[in-house]
């Protein structure tokens, strides 16, 4: 899968990309941008593996950013490998 730095440690996933949502587990957590908007979580488990509010995105981004609706950032040490399909 692509990985494109975005910063700070973070690894950006676009839009186009299908995540394996098997991986993924939605978190309770929030936070708040000003410019961005509310990011919500999701918590990773990967081969017995936690790893929790690893992954982040904006369901509704402000106006300003609404380029990013859709994607999915990663931090915490994730990274994002290809992988065959099934």
């Amino acid at each position: 899968m692509p990985n494109r730095g975005s910063g700070r440690g973070q690894s950006l996933l676009p839009a186009r990309v299908p995540l394996r949502r098997e991986y993924f587990t939605v978190s309770r957590s929030t936070s708040v941008c000003p410019w961005k908007g509310i990011a919500r979580y999701y918590t990773l488990k990967v081969d017995g593996m936690v790893n929790r509010n690893a992954a982040w995105y904006y369901p509704h981004p402000t106006p300003l950013a609404r380029r990013i609706k859709n994607h999915v950032a990663f931090w915490k040490g994730v990274r994002i490998q290809e992988v065959s399909a099934r």
